[in-house]
Parts: structure tokens; sequence; C-alpha cells
């Protein structure tokens, strides 16, 4: 099933979970996986693209989560998995929307972990590290370089690796672990 919405728009994420609903009968899992970036020195910045992303990494967690929590509730079961990053626990030069929006996802997990616990619903958060995807493509090789040469294990992560760790925390092997922060990235940030 194909769903499209845009996240930062609650009235759209709705209807989104009531597709789903319609053809699945419920939501049990949450991956929180939206995310945008505007990088600009914090100088150059527009508060447009503060906004920007921190609506859509931020704001969209907070409404698909809303949106689904009331089912999650009522069944005493649900998973959700905030994907954050490592900018949001280091932060980097030129992403400062960008670091408090994945920071705030960390901070979002936590407290959700806390208010669920007991209920039968775990939230945690994934917070990879630089991942071989379409965005990386276009990073000049000078630049990757410097970025590899930051990375102990010396290499980009792959997103099975990603896919991977949120597949064990929503796995019934997962039903012990809530409001952690799993960080995959090569051992950039220990």
């Amino acid at each position: 099933m194909i769903c499209q919405a845009n996240v930062n728009n609650f009235e759209e994420v709705n209807r989104m979970r009531d597709d789903v609903v319609k053809q699945f009968g419920k939501i049990d899992i949450l991956v929180n996986n939206a995310g945008i970036v505007r990088d600009k020195s914090f100088v150059k910045m527009t508060p447009q693209m503060w906004s920007e992303v921190l609506s859509v990494n931020l704001d969209g967690a907070f409404y698909c989560t809303k949106a689904v929590i009331e089912g999650m509730l009522e069944r005493k079961y649900g998973k959700i998995v905030n994907i954050s990053s490592v900018i949001g626990r280091m932060g980097n030069r030129g992403q400062a929307n960008y670091a408090a929006s994945k920071a705030g996802m960390i901070a979002l997990t936590q407290t959700l972990a806390k208010e669920f616990a007991g209920k039968g619903i775990t939230v945690n958060a994934v917070a990879p590290g630089f991942i071989e995807t379409e965005m990386l493509k276009s990073v000049p090789k000078e630049i990757m370089d410097k970025i590899l040469a930051q990375i102990p294990l010396g290499r980009l992560g792959k997103p099975s690796e990603v896919a991977g760790a949120v597949a064990y925390l929503v796995s019934e092997d997962g039903d012990y672990i809530t409001g952690q922060v799993v960080d995959i990235n090569g051992g950039l940030y220990i």
C-alpha cells in the first residue's frame, strides 16, 4: 500500500492513518522517518529554512504519533521508532535547524517512552550517521574523504544496517527496550 501525505499537515496525516487502518485494520508500528535538510550557516539561515526543517522533521513526528497513539493505547500495544541523526547528538556546522530537529526527536522519544511505559507501547530512536543514500551521492569527493576520515570504521553505513536496527526494535526481541537511542554511525559519535 502506498500512502502520500504532507506530514506537517495534521489533517493529511489523519487521512493517511484512516487509509492505512481501512486497509489493515490497525496500526501497531510507527516509524517516523520523514526528514529534510536546508543547510546554511546560522547567519545566512532564514526563518523560513528554520521553520521548514522543524515542521517536517519534528512536527511531522508529533502529528504522526498523535494520529496513531489512541489506537495503540486502546489495544495496549504499539512500537514507535523515531529516526533521529548523529547530527542531533553532536551538532554540525551549517545545520542548526536539522540538528535542533533531530535532537528534538531524541527528547520526544525519551518523553513519550516515559509517558507510555506500562501501557504496552515502546518508543525508541535510531540515530544514523552518514549512510549510503541518494542525499550523499552529490557530496564532492574531497568532502566525502574528510567525512570518511572521521569515521573509525572507515566507511559509510548501509541502509540495511539502519533498517536492521529498526526491525529489531519493533520485533518481540525489542519488547524490553524503550526510551533508547541506537547510534548507527561507525563510531563517529561515541
